[in-house]
C-alpha cells in the first residue's frame, strides 16, 4: 500500500499493465489521504493488532507449546546391530558362520522412564508455557500503555496548536485594525511596529506547535504501525479502577506479577523434576543373535541400571538448587508485588493532585487572565490603555491555557501509566 510509481512492481510490470499498476497505487494513496482521525480506542486496536514485539511474544509461547508436547514422552528406542566374537586369525578368520562363537547381532534398546516422571516433566513443561504467555501479556500491557501514551500527546499538542492558532487569528485580526487606526491617525507607526512584532512572534510560535504535533503524530505511528494522520476525541477522565483492585485480583491481571507467580511455579516444578531424577532411569534391551547353520540361533534379555554412588554430590545437589531456587522466585513475588502496590498508590496520589490542581487553575487562574484581557480591550477601545497591553493580555491568556493544558497532559499520561500496567481481565482470560 506503500508503493511508488517508479518502485519495482510497477517497473517488471508490462508495458499494458504499468497504467493499472499506477492506478491501483493512486487509490492506495488516496485512501492513505482520506484515513479517519484515529480515537484512543482505535489507536489500541490498531497497535495490538499490528505489533512485532507481541507476535514474537506469541510466537515464543508456541515454541513453548510444542516442547511441552515433547516432554512426556518417552525417549526414542535404539536399534543395535553387529557382529559378535569374530574370528580375527586361523584358518577361519573374518568369516561369519563357521565359528560356533561368531554371531550376527540385532536388537532393540529402550530407556524407560516412568509414567511419573513423565507426568512431571510435562507438569513442568506446561508451567514453562504459562510464563511465556505472561511474557506475551507483559507486553499487550507495554504496547497498550505506551500507545495510550503517545495518543494522548498527540491530542493535547493538537489543543495547544488550536490555541496558538487561535492567538495568531486574533494578532492578525488586531494588526489590520490598527493599520487602519494608523490611517485614520488614531494609532501611531509605533503601534503598528509593536502588532507586527508580536503577530511574527506567534506565527512563530504556531509553527513550533505544527512541528510538536506532527512529532506526536510519528511517535503515534510507531505503535499503530500505520501513518497516523490526526487524532479525534476527549481524553478520558483521570480516573482508574486499578488503585481498588485487591492483591488476589491484581496478580490475575498485572503482567509483572503474573509472571512472577509463574516463575515460582516453574521452580517449584523444576524442583519436583530434579526429585524425581534421583531415581535412575533403566534401559531395557533385547537382541537376536543369528549363528551358522549348524548351530542355534540366540536371543539375549538384559537391563542396564545407573547406580548412583555419589549421590550426595549429584543428584542430591541438584535437588537442592533447585529448591533454592524456588524459595528464591517466593521472594521477588513478594518484593514484586510489594514494588507494583508501592507504584500504584503514588500513582493515585499523584491523579488526585493532578485532578485537584487542575480544578484550582480552572477556578482562578483562567478566569483571571479571560478578565485581563477584557479590562485591556475595554481600556484601549477607550484610548485609556496602549495596544502593547492588550497583546501582553492576550499573550497572558494563552500562557495560562497552556499552563493548564500542559498540567493535563501530564496528568493524563499519569492515568495512563497507571490504567494500562494492567491487562483487562477479558483479555488476560483469553490468552
Amino acid at each position: 500500500m506503500f508503493l511508488t510509481i517508479g518502485t519495482p512492481p510497477c517497473r517488471r510490470a508490462s508495458l499494458r499493465a504499468r497504467p493499472i499498476c499506477a492506478a491501483l497505487i493512486w487509490l492506495a494513496s488516496a485512501a492513505h489521504a482520506q484515513q479517519a482521525p484515529l480515537t484512543l480506542e482505535a489507536a489500541l486496536q490498531a497497535a495490538t493488532d499490528h505489533s512485532a514485539a507481541m507476535q514474537a511474544a506469541q510466537a515464543s509461547v508456541h515454541a513453548s507449546s510444542e516442547a511441552a508436547v515433547r516432554a512426556g514422552q518417552l525417549p526414542d528406542p535404539v536399534l543395535a546391530a553387529g557382529v559378535d566374537n569374530l574370528p580375527i586369525n586361523g584358518a577361519q578368520r573374518f568369516t561369519i558362520g563357521q565359528d560356533f562363537m561368531t554371531m550376527r547381532r540385532i536388537g532393540i534398546e529402550q530407556e524407560w522412564v516412568s509414567r511419573e516422571k513423565r507426568r512431571l516433566r510435562s507438569d513442568l513443561a506446561s508451567e514453562v508455557v504459562k510464563r511465556e504467555q505472561a511474557g506475551y501479556l507483559a507486553q499487550l500491557a507495554n504496547v497498550r500503555q505506551q500507545t495510550a501514551t503517545a495518543w494522548l500527546d498527540a491530542v493535547y499538542a493538537r489543543r495547544a496548536l488550536t490555541l496558538q492558532q487561535a492567538l495568531l487569528d486574533h494578532m492578525t485580526h488586531e494588526l489590520a485594525a490598527t493599520k487602519a487606526a494608523y490611517r485614520g491617525a488614531r494609532a501611531t507607526a509605533a503601534d503598528v511596529v509593536q502588532a507586527e512584532a508580536t503577530r511574527a512572534q506567534t506565527q512563530d510560535q504556531v509553527l513550533k506547535a505544527q512541528q510538536t504535533y506532527q512529532t506526536a503524530l510519528i511517535g503515534l505511528s510507531r505503535w499503530t504501525a500505520t501513518p497516523a494522520t490526526d487524532v479525534t476525541g476527549e481524553p478520558p477522565a483521570p480516573e482508574s479502577y486499578v488503585s481498588s483492585l485487591p492483591p488476589d485480583e491484581l496478580r490475575l491481571v498485572q503482567p509483572i506479577l503474573v509472571a512472577a507467580a509463574d516463575d515460582i511455579a516453574v521452580a517449584d516444578a523444576s524442583t519436583a523434576v530434579a526429585s524425581s531424577e534421583r531415581r535412575p532411569n533403566w534401559t531395557w534391551e533385547v537382541s537376536y543373535q543369528q549363528r551358522g547353520g549348524a548351530y542355534s540361533n540366540m536371543v539375549s534379555v538384559g537391563v542396564r541400571i545407573p547406580l548412583p554412588i555419589n549421590r550426595r554430590d549429584r543428584e542430591d545437589r541438584d535437588v537442592s538448587e533447585k529448591a533454592e531456587l524456588a524459595t528464591k522466585a517466593h521472594l521477588m513475588y513478594e518484593d514484586a508485588l510489594r514494588q507494583v502496590q508501592a507504584d500504584i498508590r503514588t500513582a493515585s496520589a499523584t491523579l488526585a493532585s493532578g485532578r485537584e490542581r487542575i480544578a484550582n487553575l480552572t477556578r482562578s487562574l483562567l478566569p483571571a487572565a479571560d478578565q485581563r484581557v477584557e479590562l485591556a480591550v475595554a481600556a484601549y477601545q477607550a484610548g485609556t490603555g496602549s495596544l502593547a497591553d492588550t497583546f501582553a493580555a492576550r499573550r497572558a491568556q494563552l500562557d495560562a491555557q497552556i499552563q493548564v493544558l500542559d498540567l493535563k497532559r501530564e496528568v493524563s499520561q499519569t492515568w495512563a501509566q497507571l490504567e494500562y500496567q494492567v491487562v483487562p481481565t477479558t483479555m488476560a482470560a483469553a490468552e
